[in-house]
């Protein structure tokens, strides 16, 4: 079966952009300390023990810093592009190529999932079948902390990190996210949407949850 289009042009753009990409974001976790505060709240509330999941973990930036704050962490995402940098960069580490669309582990496999800006490149009938597939691999008491851009709006762009590419993003409304999680069977936890800080230019939602 062939892949869709969509799923295809992410990983291209997301190939073409890898080495740059993790340059130019190295450091920004430093001057982010309301996304560190998230970040800790997410690894003290995962069970002890349990394997997290860095979902769409692009050059594995958050999967160290998990694996820094106790977390035994693995990385997947959908470009190989990323995964080879991630790889370099923390060699520790274990990262597969996968998509989110389609996780190969086992019922309650894990303990945690974070999906740091991973679900922005979904098209919007594809949430639901992604958040039900979070759910499966997480165990009861399970933690998943999602990040996306706020708004209600399709974006097409044709350049990214200095390179040309074709990348549509989608920034969705948080309510209608954290309704589309309790319809899944999580229970949302925290809530939170935060201005935007340079250079971005609209606001920014964290939604926590977990496996009942």
């Amino acid at each position: 079966m062939s892949e869709p289009s969509w799923l295809v042009s992410t990983r291209s753009a997301y190939d073409t952009v890898a080495v740059d990409y993790e340059r130019l974001l190295r450091d920004a976790l430093a001057a982010a300390p309301l996304d560190r505060a998230l970040l800790a709240a997410f690894a003290e509330l995962v069970p002890p023990g349990g394997p997290v999941l860095d979902l769409g973990c692009g050059p594995g930036r958050l999967t160290g810093h998990l694996q820094a704050l106790g977390l035994a962490v693995s990385g997947l995402d959908l470009s190989p592009g990323m995964v080879a940098v991630a790889r370099a960069r923390h060699p520790s580490l274990d990262f597969v190529v996968g998509s989110m669309t389609d996780l190969d582990l086992p019922d309650g496999a894990l303990g945690g999932v974070l999906a740091w800006y991973s679900i922005i490149h979904l098209p919007p009938g594809q949430l639901p079948t992604v958040f039900a597939g979070l759910l499966r691999v997480l165990a009861p008491g399970g933690q998943l902390l999602l990040a996306f851009q706020a708004g209600d709006e399709r974006i097409q762009r044709d350049q990214a990190y200095g390179h040309p590419v074709a990348l549509v993003s989608y920034r969705r409304p948080a309510d209608r996210v954290r309704a589309l999680l309790v319809e899944t069977g999580f229970a949302v936890d925290a809530e939170l949407v935060r201005e935007p800080q340079t250079p971005e230019t609209n606001q920014q939602a964290y939604l926590l949850a977990h496996r009942p």
